[in-house]
């Protein structure tokens, strides 16, 4: 952390690349975390102007607020898991359902250090992006992040989704 930032400075240099860019395109962004706890809304409101692009964000932890407040089905999470892409492909299409934004991005994750699995380990997290009216195809992505600590699998999913919401 530096110059006063509360948040480490490549993901408030992200973030701030994040406002500009959207807010040059008129563009308004949602967000549904779950893994990440809110630090992606938490990071674009860092930058001064974030008003301007972000439109809400969901964080929606446990699997009754996924399907409460997004809108995702029971039988996703019983057949797929919370940390699948059918998942955060459901809880994108509720947050953009839920909100004037024009792209969602939502992030499902193992931040350990326990609740992992075989099949998905501490360091699995699911993305996934979706637009408002066709615009871009909607994308889906899982990522094993290799980080030794709880916190550093959240930095690097906060660093993802930012990423994904550049224009």
């Amino acid at each position: 952390m530096d110059q006063g930032n509360l948040l480490p400075a490549e993901i408030n240099d992200l973030a701030e690349k994040v406002v500009q860019e959207n807010a040059a395109l008129g563009r308004k962004v949602v967000l549904a975390e779950s893994c990440t706890g809110g630090l992606v809304a938490g990071a674009i409101t860092e930058i001064p102007g974030s008003s301007a692009v972000l439109d809400r964000g969901f964080v929606t932890y446990s699997n009754e607020s996924k399907m409460e407040m997004l809108g995702v089905s029971q039988e996703i999470i019983e057949t797929f898991g919370a940390v699948s892409i059918a998942c955060v492909w459901a809880m994108a299409k509720g947050a953009l359902e839920r909100s004037n934004a024009d792209v969602a991005v939502a992030i499902s994750g193992v931040a350990g250090p326990d609740g992992g699995t075989e099949l998905k380990p501490v360091g699995t997290v699911v993305f996934a992006r979706a637009f408002r009216d066709g615009e871009g195809e909607p994308e889906g992505e899982l990522k094993l992040f290799d980080g030794t600590t709880r916190a550093e699998i959240r930095r690097q999913a906060t660093v993802c989704a930012l990423e994904l919401l550049l224009p």
